[in-house]
């Protein structure tokens, strides 16, 4: 359930379906969530890069918006977002079947969140600040350039929905699993550069014979 009562996916399907038939922009996504949904944009955001799918220019401008939004919500300011970013057009006909295929993530965790469980987890100053840093976090990893590896965008995308989902329910279970979404996404970025500097350390033996 969101803020308002209302299940997350069912409120996130309305906005889809409500999407420009040609392009749509940040600025059309902000007009739909209104300046007191942000982390509902996180969610639908993320939602993006849940499913495997490439679309050009979606992850640089759909992870520095989530980027953005985290900050602004660590120093309590209002959204600032670059006017190029704002204005950056993505083919609906092409972000709309990936959300939609997406949403299905979405029920799955709706299943096993709860609302106000383990709420300390979402309140407080520290644990605030926690958080707050755990979406520029998630951000940061699904912005890395290793888009083109499997799960390398699906696992920040993990972390970064748990996390609003978390912060909207007000689930602590859910938060947790958001950070440790982050963890397994560092871990396997650490792998995926040491498997890489192994390859070229063997490649720079065999042809320095």
């Amino acid at each position: 359930m969101s803020e308002q009562g209302e299940p997350l996916s069912q409120r996130l399907g309305a906005i889809i379906e409500k999407l420009p038939p040609t392009g749509v922009t940040l600025s059309h996504l902000l007009d739909l969530v209104g300046q007191d949904g942000l982390m509902i944009l996180i969610a639908l955001l993320s939602l993006v890069f849940i499913i495997p799918v490439s679309i050009p220019g979606v992850s640089t401008v759909f992870g520095a918006a989530i980027l953005l939004i985290a900050v602004s919500r660590l120093f309590g300011r209002n959204l600032w977002l670059p006017q190029s970013f704002r204005e950056r057009e993505i083919s609906t006909e092409k972000l709309r079947p990936v959300l939609q295929r997406a949403l299905k993530w979405l029920h799955r965790l709706e299943h096993v969140s709860r609302s106000q469980r383990m709420v300390w987890l979402a309140s407080g100053k520290s644990w605030q600040l926690l958080n707050n840093a755990a979406l520029i976090l998630g951000a940061v990893l699904l912005m890395a350039p290793f888009g083109m590896i499997p799960f390398s965008n699906t696992l920040p995308a993990l972390a970064l929905l748990c996390l609003a989902v978390g912060l909207l329910q007000r689930d602590g279970l859910c938060i947790l699993l958001g950070h440790a979404a982050n963890v397994l996404s560092i871990v396997y970025f650490a792998l995926l550069i040491a498997g890489g500097g192994m390859m070229l350390k063997q490649a720079w033996d065999h042809f320095t014979r």
